[in-house]
C-alpha cells in the first residue's frame, strides 16, 4: 500500500480508533474485576427470580449475543457515521457506568443451579458458559443494555427503514437474548430492569436530544475550518 492509499485508508476509518482503544481499556478493566471479585460481593436477588425456570436452551441467544453487537456495530461504522457515533456513545458510556459500579459496589448472584437438571448439549454449553464466566459483576446487565442498544441504533436508522425484516429479526433476537440472561440464570431480574432504565436515560439523551449530536458536528466543523491568513 502506498502512502497515499494508507493515507485515504487512514482517513476513511480513523473514526475506529476510539473504538479500539475502549475495547482494550474495557477488557483489561473487566478480567481484572473478573479475577479479583471472587468472595467479597453483595448479593444480587429479587423474589420473582425464583419463578424463572432454568430453560437451558436459551444459552444460544445468550451467546448470539456477542455476533449481534460486532455486527451492528459494524455496520454502522463502514455505512453510516452519524449512527456509528450514536451507538459508540450509548454502548461505551453503559459499559463505563458497569465497569464503575462492578468496582465499587462488587456484586454477584447464587442463582445458577448446583447440578444440571438435564444432559443435553444445551446443558453442556451452559457448563461451559459458567467455567468461564464467574457469577460476579452483573450489575446492571450488559447483554441486556447492548441488546437494546443495538435494536434501537436498527430501528432509528434511515438506512433500515425499509429493510423490514432485518428490523423484525434485531427485534426477536434482542428479545431472545433479554429473556436468556434469565433463563440461564445469568443475571437477576434486578439486572434486567436497571439495564432497561440506564438505556432508557441514554436513549434519551443520545437519540432524542441534540446535544450530543451538535457537540460531534460543531467538532468536526472546527476542524475542518481553515486558519484565516492576517
Amino acid at each position: 500500500m502506498n502512502a497515499s492509499r494508507r493515507q485515504q485508508f487512514v482517513r476513511r476509518y480513523r473514526h475506529g480508533i476510539p473504538l479500539i482503544i475502549y475495547g482494550i481499556i474495557y477488557l483489561a478493566w473487566f478480567f481484572h474485576l473478573e479475577n479479583t471479585v471472587v468472595s467479597r460481593y453483595r448479593i444480587i436477588h429479587v423474589a420473582l427470580d425464583d419463578y424463572i425456570p432454568f430453560c437451558e436452551v436459551f444459552v444460544v441467544p445468550y451467546m448470539l449475543w456477542f455476533a449481534y453487537v460486532a455486527v451492528t456495530v459494524a455496520y454502522f461504522f463502514l455505512r453510516d457515521r452519524d449512527d456509528y457515533f450514536r451507538i459508540f456513545t450509548f454502548l461505551c458510556t453503559g459499559m463505563t457506568i458497569f465497569l464503575l459500579v462492578s468496582t465499587l459496589w462488587p456484586n454477584g448472584h447464587h442463582l445458577r443451579p448446583y447440578v444440571m437438571p438435564r444432559d443435553n448439549v444445551f446443558t453442556h454449553l451452559v457448563a461451559a458458559l459458567y467455567r468461564t464466566d464467574t457469577p460476579t459483576n452483573l450489575w446492571p446487565s450488559i447483554h441486556v443494555y447492548n441488546s437494546l442498544g443495538c435494536h434501537i441504533a436498527v430501528m432509528k436508522s434511515q438506512r433500515l427503514k425499509k429493510h423490514r425484516a432485518v428490523r423484525i429479526g434485531s427485534l426477536i433476537l434482542c428479545v431472545s437474548i433479554i429473556l436468556s440472561t434469565m433463563f440461564i440464570k445469568q443475571h437477576s431480574v434486578y439486572d434486567v430492569l436497571t439495564a432497561f432504565i440506564m438505556a432508557g436515560v441514554m436513549y434519551a439523551l443520545v437519540y432524542r436530544s441534540d446535544m450530543l449530536y451538535g457537540f460531534r458536528h460543531n467538532w468536526l466543523n472546527r476542524r475542518k475550518r481553515k486558519p484565516e491568513i492576517g
